[in-house]
């Protein structure tokens, strides 16, 4: 891919911005890669806000139109980039795992998180645009997050966000053109065994079986029962 990179030092969201700059990006033509030192109103899924120091850790959006991905398999794109971020990191960390549907996970931290806003066009995926918030150099975190760890807690090291971000975008190339289904489920969080887990009915103890092509969670819990989830509708417990 032609990527065309952008850094701004400060913005509220770098999905905002894209948002905020479609029509115009999608004139260009060019996938696009944003980056910003710091975001005012970084956020996760939901009402989820991402905590993050000032010029330490890599925040950035691709705008991507993908081709040829129906509107039913869009989540081939969340596979994709999950698994690209695994394997770039990995190159520093060793393994890591991908807690359904896209954090990435070093043993039971938090090390990264995704979140993916779709644009259809008929049964197609017009345009993607991921947002994704890696935690590479910051030391301390002081918000009320259970779990998160950064890539300088792990190795004491620092790392060249640039030098990472390239191996992110070149990797991400070749996972989005082909199906990674198998390499995604083998690399979930929790993939073998029973856990707990919760949903509107209350907590349970279950193991993962599959991820359909759609994205949803399916689960067999210790009665023997499957369950079958869609995202935020059920969750871990640690």
């Amino acid at each position: 891919m032609d990527w065309k990179i952008l850094h701004i030092e400060e913005t509220d969201s770098t999905n905002q911005w894209v948002k905020a700059h479609l029509d115009e990006l999608r004139q260009e033509g060019r996938p696009l890669c944003v980056t910003t030192d710091y975001q005012t109103a970084g956020r996760g899924c939901g009402t989820n806000r991402w905590e993050s120091e000032r010029g330490k850790n890599l925040l950035f959006s691709l705008l991507v139109s993908p081709n040829g991905i129906r509107a039913n398999k869009q989540f081939r794109i969340s596979m994709a980039i999950s698994l690209a971020i695994c394997k770039a990191l990995g190159q520093h960390l060793g393994y890591l795992t991908i807690k359904w549907p896209n954090d990435i996970y070093w043993r039971d931290g938090k090390i990264g998180g995704i979140l993916i806003e779709n644009t259809l066009q008929g049964n197609s995926v017009r345009d993607s645009i991921i947002g994704v918030g890696l935690n590479v150099n910051q030391r301390e975190f002081r918000s009320n997050a259970p779990n998160p760890v950064s890539m300088w807690q792990i190795s004491e090291q620092e790392t060249d966000r640039d030098a990472l971000l390239r191996d992110i975008l070149t990797t991400f190339e070749d996972f989005l053109g082909r199906y990674n289904k198998e390499s995604y489920t083998a690399m979930l969080y929790r993939r073998h065994g029973f856990f707990p887990y919760a949903d509107k009915d209350g907590a349970f103890m279950a193991e993962i079986v599959d991820v359909e092509d759609d994205g949803h969670l399916l689960l067999m819990d210790d009665n023997g029962r499957e369950r079958r989830y869609a995202f935020k509708e059920v969750t871990f417990i640690n």
